[in-house]
């Protein structure tokens, strides 16, 4: 029997984590991939505190060093149902259940399809959802980003480093990136461009993407536009299936404020829950949240 269980390891349940340790909880965090997160995706972050320029791996190896140190028992392991056993929450795993007083979940989520012909033959041959991961292979050749949020641009603006030019796809005429790095963007001649435009099929050969083929949102009219690689930054699906709680239309988790979860004793953190901002600084925030609430929690189990 646990006091806590984590569930995910990206920089909500390692904060999470690491406040647990300090609280003296007899606390497990189980991950399905890797320690991190999304995060870890990004080649620079330059709006967490204190650091003024930092890349993701690098930012979340801190996180998990610091957790190790403390004593966090970490376990990788798929979690596939949390059940609430009145006095304790049962967490069904890949390999057997576990119980434990309270439940944090930190599962993030996972980047959206646009679900338009060629996208899914192409992943892995030209179709992207990391520009870090796979840019490289694209050095000087054209490609299209997919978005007009912070991960579009950012990404962007770190895939002009490499390629030859950005095609900028967007669905409206206003971006709703942060304007420091959409100015950077646009600053940039490796730049173009495409407002007011939708990917209605991604084209290609036994080589990989050649094209896609563009639609004005406006006019209705299609055209071709010549590209190696598309990098996809459309929106995240949270990572939340395998819990039966109250949650959004998107999926997302609702909580109270105090980041409970319509299931008493289990909280939801970071990506995951329904929230106005995602950055790691506000998944951090969550996870001192949801630990110090957990701890409460599990002390009024004992009278």
């Amino acid at each position: 029997m646990y006091d806590l269980i984590i569930v995910g390891g990206g920089p909500g349940g390692l904060t999470a984590g690491i406040y647990a340790q300090r609280a003296k909880l007899k606390t497990i965090m189980l991950e399905r991939m890797g320690i991190g997160g999304q995060i870890c995706m990004s080649d620079v972050i330059e709006n967490y505190p204190g650091f003024k320029s930092v890349g993701g791996i690098e930012l979340m190896k801190t996180f998990e060093e610091q957790a190790r140190a403390l004593g966090l028992e970490i376990k990788f392991s798929e979690v596939l149902k949390i059940t609430d056993k009145g006095a304790y929450r049962e967490v069904e795993t890949s390999d057997g259940p576990l119980q434990a007083k309270a439940v944090i979940v930190s599962t993030g989520a996972k980047p959206k399809r646009l679900g338009v012909p060629g996208e899914a033959d192409f992943i892995g041959r030209g179709v992207s959802f990391c520009a870090t991961c796979d840019g490289f292979f694209f050095k000087d050749r054209e490609v299209a980003v997919v978005g007009g949020g912070d991960a579009a641009i950012k990404e962007g603006n770190f895939l002009a480093k490499i390629v030859k030019k950005v095609h900028i796809i967007h669905r409206r005429d206003k971006f709703r990136a942060e304007k420091v790095i959409l100015d950077k963007a646009m600053g940039n001649p490796a730049f173009e461009f495409h407002t007011n435009k939708v990917v209605q099929e991604i084209k290609g050969d036994f080589m990989g993407v050649n094209s896609v083929t563009l639609k004005d949102t406006i006019t209705a009219e299609t055209s071709a536009l010549a590209v190696e690689g598309v990098f996809l930054f459309v929106g995240i699906t949270p990572n939340t299936d395998f819990l039966n709680v109250e949650k959004d239309d998107y999926g997302f988790i609702k909580t109270d404020r105090l980041l409970m979860t319509s299931m008493e004793g289990v909280f939801a953190v970071g990506d995951c829950r329904e929230t106005p901002l995602r950055q790691v600084a506000t998944a951090v925030g969550d996870g001192a949240l949801a630990a110090f609430e957990a701890e409460r929690y599990v002390e009024s189990l004992h009278g």
